[in-house]
């Protein structure tokens, strides 16, 4: 039997990167000092700024150069639990598709809404809103020192929720961890409709329609060139169903899923 053998060839097909972004390409101070990583280092590279238009989340020089043969040798395809307004804080050159708000945004690369998911999402989340927002009060009456975040967009004309965040205001994680494992007791049939995502101060309450692998296989489903080849990256264990479907894929060597898989060597 004839085999071919590899042979290079300049006519490179780019593969598409689909990238995780907070904790995975960058993040904040405190979660350094946590990792034990410098903070006073003059190469630092600010990547992200607060609502005050301050300098938030930062790059190390290994992330910079990461990032920087990212953006020359893939299409970058932004995946992350940021919303419209908060992806907006990230000072990176974005260009191609964006997977927004846990997955129930998707932006072509004009930057305008793909109204095919909006659609989509607008079916899957009206239904959903009384219940939403009854959670959301009930939950609120009984953990009011906890702070939430409703995060809400356009769907269809309809302004609706896509999906509820929850911080500690001391960052007590393991007060997060433990409201997490309360609360499919405290909601009825909660499993059937919604799942928790929880990684360190941040835990939210997401529809299951709402979910990165979902928009991610729609893309690769429906817009993407499947003979191009694809891989990606992400820190959390909520970034594992959409990694899955990808040619390849990894983490940081640091954050919550690089975690769980070493402890469970």
């Amino acid at each position: 039997m004839s085999a071919t053998f590899f042979s290079p060839y300049s006519n490179v097909i780019l593969p598409y990167a689909f990238m995780d972004l907070d904790d995975t390409l960058f993040q904040t101070k405190r979660k350094m000092s946590a990792w034990q990583l410098a903070t006073n280092d003059k190469t630092l590279i600010c990547a992200a700024v607060n609502k005050q238009d301050e300098p938030l989340s930062f790059m190390s020089a290994r992330q910079n150069a990461f990032v920087n043969w990212l953006f020359a040798s893939t299409e970058l395809i932004v995946v992350t639990a940021r919303d419209k307004d908060e992806i907006r804080r990230v000072k990176l050159p974005f260009a191609s598709w964006q997977v927004l708000t846990h997955g129930a945004r998707i932006v072509t690369p004009a930057g305008t809404p793909l109204e095919s998911w909006q659609e989509q999402m607008h079916s899957a989340l009206l239904p959903l809103q009384d219940k939403l927002n009854a959670m959301t009060d009930m939950i609120k009456m009984q953990f009011a020192d906890l702070r939430f975040t409703p995060h809400n967009d356009s769907f269809c004309g309809n302004d609706l929720m896509a999906y509820l965040a929850i911080k500690h205001p001391q960052k007590d994680h393991e007060a997060l961890a433990t409201l997490a494992k309360k609360l499919p007791s405290l909601i009825p049939d909660f499993a059937d409709t919604f799942y928790i995502h929880v990684n360190a101060n941040n835990l939210a309450i997401l529809p299951q329609a709402v979910h990165k692998k979902n928009a991610v296989n729609f893309l690769l489903n429906n817009h993407l060139d499947s003979d191009r080849p694809s891989f990606g990256f992400g820190d959390s264990l909520a970034d594992l169903p959409f990694l899955q479907g990808l040619d390849w894929y990894g983490m940081p060597a640091r954050g919550q899923l690089h975690d769980h898989l070493t402890q469970s060597i």
